[in-house]
């Protein structure tokens, strides 16, 4: 697991090595064991390493074919060592143990067509010396991050945004994007919240070669394809062999391992089947709140005690938000999901015992967990209804009270007819995961900052159309899951836990997220995976059901949740005001104050829950003050 980060220049003047080197360092926390750096005329190469494999022959960066190629890598592929033994069989020898130089072999062998070959997370750039040719690739579902920019004078990529303004990059900030985060509480691939930096999306490739940049997709979810068995029980046992083999995979590690355990359905899972493997007690960590109603922990200790783990765990109090500058900080551009709170906290806690922690992330969008599934499944119900009586139940959903965001009933309902009234799929699917809506965000913005947006509004809802278009001839449940994975999961999710475990250099893996195991389940029926109105993952839980306690198997979903409703009525309130509505923040010409000031003062007498759309003010505002007006940031 590392860091990495580079540069090519276009006159082909020589690298400044003290440029490549700062660079680099703003990455240390990515990998704090171990730094190397490749310099060959205009081109240049660094890294940060953590080590996890390999621990004595692992230095990056590493060459192959008489220093033809070169790469610096980022992630594990698990299936190395097979791929090692059939590059060896064909004639390929090695200097490392490690599975860098495995993929400059295969890089070799099949030139693009090498990622095909890899099982696992990854992102890493290849110089091919002789053709001069630069070569990136970023895994199937994005959980290692590349972000890029191809600017006259170079082209630089790196993990981290940070890196690329070390070479003169403009921090001139996109409108569009900035609408699209309040939207989506993140910034879509391939934008990013900076005009002339872009993200290599998830499953694709990016070539560099004569001043020209090819993006390539090499992966998609498996669209059309016949499930492998359509007997239920079979389906079953496919399931448990296949993650079994996932989560085995991703316990090989020469350094201490460990896991999450939020006390949900997918985390035990994977705790389950990694102490049926382990011949020592597995490590787990979990994190809770004061707030009764907000924490899992009882549920995670019933888990821990059925399996005999070394449990530990923490709690997360609402003074512990001091740390948002730095949390702001390391995500680099406005980002808004609230648990990379407790996320960040409870990785900085288990990098004290271990360095690669395995995680549940990946069974909702696998097996249809999240509420809203059922949501959009019964909002189609409502289809049946003329345009008149949509429109007129749609504007009496805008009286009704919210309290207690996520959880509280009125809440929930309130935003169930508010997406439901919307006859377009899309549109309706926005309407449950969106912070802001279109008409929250009426009169939000100063007419300065509308007239810079332009035609960028409703980018956010384009965005996720594009994504249901691609997948129409699915069934209406799985077009849900490949919309999730095509979206909130790499953009939000992969984003927040790549994030929030390397600001704390700590490893994080997803059994559940190997791509072989998400193309045998993505095909099966989405009637098994939701079960009528309430069998939220249903043919997951028939198959691990003798593994887990029954109070697991029959909790609903929670999710993770922070009181940020309560927190800024409270303890945060003087935080916020102090940061979104102080004049500086106001003289951005962003936000229009009377409209801000509004939200504010309807979240603290109560007539309006808006804790979640005020953490995305925060987080925008603190991300302008580290990032933007940070020197180095």
């Amino acid at each position: 697991m590392c860091g990495i980060t580079g540069v090519v220049r276009k006159d082909g003047g020589k690298v400044d090595e003290g440029l490549l080197r700062k660079a680099n360092t703003l990455i240390t926390h990515r990998g704090p064991d171990d730094e190397g750096y490749h310099i060959d005329g205009a081109v240049g190469l660094a890294m940060r390493r953590l080590a996890i494999i390999d621990l004595n022959t692992g230095h990056q960066p590493i060459s192959y074919a008489d220093d033809r190629y070169w790469i610096v890598f980022n992630g594990e592929i698990y299936n190395y060592l097979e791929l090692r033994k059939k590059l060896e069989a064909r004639g390929h020898s090695f200097k490392t143990a490690t599975d860098t130089e495995a993929i400059l072999a295969l890089y070799q062998d099949h030139g693009a067509g090498c990622v095909s070959h890899l099982r696992g997370m990854f992102a890493f750039a290849i110089w091919d010396k002789r053709e001069k040719r630069l070569f990136l690739a970023r895994d199937r579902i994005g959980k290692k991050p590349l972000v890029y920019a191809d600017e006259p004078g170079y082209f630089a990529f790196g993990s981290e945004l940070r890196t690329l303004f070390v070479w003169g990059l403009s921090r001139e900030m996109d409108p569009e994007a900035l609408d699209q985060f309040l939207s989506l509480q993140y910034i879509p691939s391939p934008g990013t919240i900076y005009a002339r930096a872009k993200k290599l999306p998830p499953g694709h490739t990016l070539t560099y070669q004569d001043g020209k940049v090819v993006v390539e997709r090499y992966w998609d979810l498996p669209l059309g394809k016949k499930p492998a068995t359509t007997d239920i029980e079979e389906a079953q046992a496919l399931i448990v062999d296949k993650l079994k083999e996932s989560v085995r995979l991703r316990m090989i590690s020469d350094v201490p391992l460990g896991a999450f355990l939020s006390g949900g359905v997918d985390s035990s899972i994977i705790v389950a089947l990694m102490a049926e493997q382990s011949t020592r007690p597995v490590k787990t960590f979990s994190i809770g709140f004061e707030e009764e109603e907000f924490s899992e922990l009882k549920f995670a200790k019933l888990v821990a005690q059925r399996y005999a783990t070394d449990h530990t765990e923490f709690i997360v109090k609402s003074e512990m938000a001091d740390v948002l500058p730095k949390l702001a900080w390391h995500y680099g551009e406005p980002f808004a999901d609230a648990s990379a709170l407790p996320s960040y906290y409870v990785a900085r806690e288990t990098r004290k015992f271990v360095t690669v922690a395995l995680n549940g992330d990946g069974g909702d969008e696998n097996f249809a967990g999240y509420i809203r599934y059922f949501a959009m499944k019964l909002a189609k119900q409502f289809d049946v209804l003329p345009a008149p009586a949509r429109a007129a139940l749609r504007a009496g959903a805008e009286w009704m009270p919210e309290y207690n965001a996520p959880y509280g009933f009125t809440w929930r309902l309130k935003r169930f007819l508010r997406s439901a009234l919307f006859s377009d799929v899309p549109k309706r699917h926005l309407k449950m995961v969106g912070y802001f809506s279109e008409e929250d965000k009426e009169g939000l913005y100063t007419p300065e900052f509308s007239d810079r947006l332009g035609s960028g509004r409703g980018s956010a809802q384009r965005y996720l159309a594009q994504a249901f278009e691609r997948c129409k001839g699915e069934s209406f449940i799985n077009q849900l899951l490949y919309a999730d994975f095509k979206t909130y999961l790499p953009e939000c999710l992969m984003a927040k836990i790549d994030i929030a475990t390397m600001a704390a250099s700590l490893e994080g893996r997803s059994p559940l997220l190997d791509h072989e195991f998400v193309e045998l389940v993505f095909p099966m029926s989405g009637d098994w995976k939701l079960k009528g109105l309430r069998g939220h993952k249903w043919i997951m839980k028939k198959a691990f059901e003798d593994k887990l306690p029954k109070e697991i198997l029959n909790r609903g979903k929670m999710g993770f949740g922070i009181p940020l409703g309560k927190w800024f009525r409270g303890p945060l309130k003087k935080y916020w005001e102090a940061h979104v509505l102080s004049s500086k923040a106001l003289g951005r010409g962003i936000f229009n104050e009377t409209a801000l000031s509004q939200v504010w003062d309807q979240h603290q007498s109560g007539r309006r829950d808006h804790g979640y759309r005020l953490w995305a003010l925060l987080m925008l505002e603190l991300w302008h003050e580290q990032c933007l007006e940070r020197d180095g940031g």
